[in-house]
């Protein structure tokens, strides 16, 4: 059985046995009213689909007094009656950019649109056998919670049973275990930037790591430069570093900028549909920097286990405020993830601020 279109080459080929359905917050007297509201510390089920089918499309749009909303509100997922969620994340960071920040861009799977990049969508297809079932949790102490949304999806009779669930993995190290920012003043540090030796790779940012079978197919990165300093401030330099089931296949990178597509440090806003820089910092790379790579023509297979590392700075010498965001397929059960970090824990930083 086939689903969906590739490309435009075959969109004009008529489909048998599916139903395109949707469900959205459209207000249901007729009126304009067409949100709900989330009260502060509560949760809402947006949708608890019963059947079979692939969400094709989540358009939301949300509003909030609390400035901090977009790490404050929690989306998570469940697919055919899984206990644990395949998705839990902060909301803003779910759609692609973190900090708590929105910024117009796009990407194919990922996009925050007009105006300011509040208008969030994910065409990331997230198929299910029996249910599907998404939460949307306000952890805001007192704002309530604005949410629009759009959940479009095709119904099936079936699917194919070699379809993987969609996962999303936040994590956070605030800051990364590296040199404390004296020693980066000191000459000794600036004589071993580039010659140190990080063997074991133990120390690398985890950005995930899974068990089963599946794919990886991307993540953004955000970083936040806590080096305060008039040299050179490039927080990169770290390589990733893929391990793929037991260690059976390594793959090794070059440099920070290098993975996610670009080069020479860059301090250049850009967005394609697989990689981009949509939160370039202010001079010297201060303040909030934000990198994306998406695996969709390249997607990064493993058939025991996998993890994503990449060093912060070179060998791990930074020590700066990392986030990210992973998303990956695989086959169910999945490992189960540590508990997100408390709210007070996943604020972003106020200061440094940028040097304009």
């Amino acid at each position: 059985m086939e689903f969906g279109f590739n490309s435009l080459s075959n969109l004009a080929k008529i489909k048998k046995n599916v139903k395109r359905k949707r469900i959205s917050s459209y207000d249901k007297s007729g009126a304009n009213a067409d949100f709900i509201f989330i009260e502060n510390k509560e949760k809402y089920n947006i949708c608890d689909i019963h059947g079979s089918g692939i969400i094709k499309h989540i358009w939301m749009t949300l509003a909030s007094q609390d400035n901090n909303y977009l790490r404050k509100v929690i989306i998570r997922m469940w697919w055919d009656d899984e206990e644990n969620p395949s998705v839990e994340c902060p909301i803003g960071d779910f759609f692609g950019i973190g900090h708590g920040k929105t910024v117009n861009f796009w990407s194919l799977p990922l996009s925050m649109g007009p105006n300011d990049g509040k208008g969030f969508n994910c065409f990331f297809p997230m198929p299910f056998s029996r249910r599907a079932r998404i939460e949307v949790e306000n952890e805001s102490d007192e704002s309530k919670l604005i949410c629009y949304f759009y959940i479009d999806y095709e119904e099936y009779s079936e699917i194919e049973p070699s379809y993987g669930r969609f996962h999303v993995l936040w994590r956070r190290e605030n800051p990364c275990k590296g040199q404390d920012y004296e020693y980066l003043k000191k000459r000794s540090y600036k004589a071993s930037k580039f010659s140190k030796k990080n063997p074991s790779h133990e120390d690398d940012y985890l950005v995930m790591e899974a068990e089963g079978e599946g794919h990886y197919v991307g993540c953004h990165l955000d970083i936040h430069n806590l080096f305060e300093t008039e040299r050179h401030n490039w927080p990169g330099e770290g390589d990733d570093y893929i391990e793929i089931d037991d260690g059976e296949i390594v793959l090794y990178g070059t440099g920070t900028e290098d993975y996610f597509c670009g080069s020479w440090c860059p301090i250049q806003y850009y967005c394609s549909p697989y990689f981009g820089v949509t939160l370039t910092g202010g001079k010297n790379w201060s303040g909030k920097i934000s990198y994306y790579r998406y695996h969709i023509e390249d997607p990064i297979y493993f058939h025991k286990n996998i993890k994503i590392k990449i060093e912060h700075g070179h060998a791990n010498q930074r020590s700066d405020d990392w986030s990210s965001t992973a998303y990956w397929y695989q086959t169910e059960p999945h490992k189960k993830f540590n508990p997100l970090l408390p709210v007070d824990e996943r604020l972003p930083r106020e200061k440094p601020k940028e040097i304009k």
